[in-house]
């Protein structure tokens, strides 16, 4: 093998509680200095083939795995969870802790620290700290410390999907030109940034099957695949989700916000630091209706959340009802949040107990059958909800905290690492619950799903 090259034979993966494998039988070379854009429907098996590259499979990652995967060279790796890579609580030292294990001399440390920082838009400084990033910051982390280390091969695993279109642009030139020539392999769902940055464009299945392999203009050429969101394609008509399953058991409210304020406080033991995560917000959501806020990463748009769902108090400024003060059980029956990085939401060890955990707790009954089944989630009712892919996980945290139809749905960044049919899914959903008379916020970079909005509030200029 060349250096940087990479190569699958006969390759296999079945998740740990799964039935089924992901990926059976793959063949697949990835040749030095290529740029290879690997696409396909939502737990194609897209991340599952970068892990097997990265030897988290069978190690980190439970499961029987089956043939080989081979990789020539040191390889960088950023998760489809920016989160899971973040090692340090302060962004400098993340980004320095691979220079720091491959025992690079200290100068030439800091100096890869801050061109790294900089070329995906992190301006903070170094002592910033880690867990005070919104997730699309979380994610240009991740990435500055894969960048880093300079690695022959580099595998990135949907690095802009959580960014605003102009962020993204700039993290996608960044990527480009660190690539160099080094072997690149990218996952990505939104695909048309990149396929003027990439020669081989690389299909997957539902099934976990090569479909398509080619040039980027053979791919054009071709036949639709499944599953991928094809340039120019218009989105998909939302799906009609039965109003049975969304109609609220709890009161719809009105919820305003007036000059609201909120100051993130970071305790260590080596210090404490502010950070004004959200300030002069004036805003109301309504029963019946879809209010979207949007803006830059790491403009607020999770805290404006977060806070009007009560789950985080107010620095100043007031919010009506406030809900922070309501008591546990009821305001779960009141709000559904569907978190930013879906993990944060998990509680049951299948999704099928996931799926009723909420409704089981308030006494309430649940068709969580039908619900998984409007999701793609059916098949995995007896599986644990971490062996999904990153696209299934969001649709799961989407089914746990709305299947007891909550009169508020508060939803952050719900359409990430959908393919069309999934993402039709999702939306769907949300505007059956509007639709049902619930009150519907959302954060997201999502043109298409804010066209959907009949109120649109930009959060641009909260920091």
């Amino acid at each position: 093998m060349s250096l940087g090259e990479a190569r699958f034979r006969g390759f296999t993966w079945r998740p740990l509680g799964r039935r089924d494998p992901v990926v059976a039988g793959l063949d697949l070379t990835i040749g030095a200095g290529e740029r290879v854009l690997l696409i396909g429907p939502s737990g194609a098996g897209k991340s599952t083939l970068l892990h097997a590259l990265a030897g988290a499979l069978g190690t980190t990652i439970a499961g029987e795995l089956g043939g080989t995967a081979e990789v020539d060279g040191r390889l960088g790796l950023l998760l489809q969870n920016p989160a899971d890579a973040i090692v340090a609580e302060r962004v400098g030292r993340d980004v320095a802790f691979g220079p720091e294990n491959a025992g690079m001399p200290r100068d030439e440390i800091w100096s890869r620290v801050d061109e790294s920082l900089a070329s995906v838009g992190l301006a903070y400084g170094r002592e910033h700290f880690s867990s005070a990033l919104s997730g699309g910051e979380q994610q240009r982390l991740a990435l500055a410390g894969v960048l880093a280390m300079r690695p022959d091969l580099l595998l990135l695993d949907e690095p802009t999907s959580m960014l605003d279109a102009e962020t993204a642009t700039g993290v996608r030139d960044a990527i480009v030109s660190a690539a160099g020539d080094r072997t690149l392999v990218v996952v990505e769902h939104r695909i048309d940034g990149w396929l003027n940055h990439v020669d081989r464009v690389v299909v997957l299945s539902g099934g976990g099957n090569i479909v398509s392999d080619g040039s980027v203009r053979s791919f054009l050429d071709g036949p639709s695949p499944a599953g991928v969101w094809m340039p120019g394609m218009p989105p998909p008509s939302p799906l009609d989700v039965p109003a049975h399953l969304v109609r609220p058991e709890s009161e719809p409210l009105t919820i305003s916000a007036t000059d609201v304020a909120v100051e993130l406080v970071t305790r260590t033991l080596r210090g404490t630091q502010r950070t004004r995560a959200l300030s002069g917000l004036t805003a109301e959501v309504s029963p019946s209706m879809t209010t979207a806020f949007t803006g830059p990463s790491g403009a607020g748009k999770s805290t404006v959340l977060a806070v009007l769902g009560g789950l985080v108090k107010p620095s100043s400024g007031s919010i009506t009802p406030d809900l922070h003060r309501w008591r546990s059980p009821r305001l779960a029956a009141a709000v559904g949040w569907v978190p930013q990085n879906p993990e944060h939401g998990f509680l049951a060890t299948t999704v099928g107990d996931e799926a009723r955990r909420t409704a089981d707790r308030l006494h309430q009954p649940v068709d969580a059958g039908a619900v998984l089944e409007i999701f793609g989630l059916s098949r995995f009712a007896a599986a644990n909800p971490y062996r999904l892919s990153g696209g299934e996980q969001r649709r799961l945290a989407l089914v746990a905290a709305l299947a007891h139809r909550p009169g508020v749905v508060l939803l952050d960044e719900p359409t990430v690492g959908q393919d069309p049919g999934t993402w039709a899914a999702v939306v769907g959903w949300i505007a059956a619950a509007r639709s049902a008379g619930a009150t519907v916020a959302l954060a997201t970079h999502d043109d298409d799903l804010t066209a959907d909005a009949e109120h649109h509030m930009s959060q641009g200029v909260l920091r």
